[in-house]
């Protein structure tokens, strides 16, 4: 009987969650499996892998096998390079103390990695936020001189209709008794100059007429005493 590591699906349709179990290779993949030794949770970022080590080291002792995704599962948790170095043991060309030493620095720096990557995320998440509620909030302020913009204009007309009204009302007379006070200063002011026209052209038609009558009375007179004193001679 071939053993096999492998994944379980288990949780709800959109976040599956997974175990990780050793059983038959003949067996359904959520079927009887022979140990469960670990989980793993991609609904977190990064995410969680929870494995019992020197169970899953044992299995890979023995022999099992293993899908793509535990493969890659092992060998993130370090498993892989662990049953690698043992084997190194088993050869002779590494000693107990070398694998210990080289896991351990092989642990600590992964460790850091996973804290980095965690610490990054972390701030991007921050990063993110603040730049949801900047957008929040400036998306909240355009709406409200939207709404400001809208009712404005109406009140504002509400309110200068009367004035308009007021002034025009108070124009009007304004302006009638302006073109009174024009008619009125105009009228005698042509009066006055057409009565000095005739009063100036009178006299003189009647200075000439007299002038015209004084010149050719004479002249008639001397023109009878002529014809009369003729037949005398």
């Amino acid at each position: 009987m071939a053993t096999r590591i492998r994944l379980q699906r288990h949780g709800k349709k959109s976040k599956a969650f997974y175990h990780i179990v050793a059983a038959d290779s003949r067996a359904k993949r959520d079927g009887r499996f022979i140990e469960k030794f670990g989980t793993y949770n991609p609904n977190t970022n990064p995410a969680t892998v929870e494995l019992d080590f020197d169970r899953a080291l044992h299995w890979l002792q023995v022999g099992a096998e293993m899908s793509e995704t535990a493969r890659a599962l092992l060998s993130y948790k370090g498993v892989l390079y662990k049953n690698h170095l043992i084997n190194g043991i088993k050869k002779g060309a590494i000693t107990e103390a070398q694998v210990e030493e080289k896991f351990a620095k092989w642990l600590e720096e992964k460790e850091g990695k996973i804290t980095a990557k965690s610490s990054g995320l972390e701030k991007e998440a921050e990063k993110a936020k603040a730049a949801r509620l900047k957008a929040e909030t400036e998306s909240a302020a355009n709406k409200a001189k939207e709404i400001e913009a809208k009712n404005t204009p109406v009140e504002e007309v509400a309110e200068e209709a009367p004035v308009a009204e007021e002034a025009s009302s108070e124009d009007a007379p304004a302006a009638e008794v302006a073109t009174e006070e024009v008619v009125a200063e105009e009228a005698p002011a042509a009066e006055e100059v057409k009565e000095e026209v005739v009063a100036e052209e009178a006299p003189a038609a009647e200075e000439v007429k007299e002038e015209v009558v004084a010149e050719e009375a004479p002249a008639a007179e001397e023109t009878s005493t002529e014809e009369t004193e003729e037949p005398k001679a």
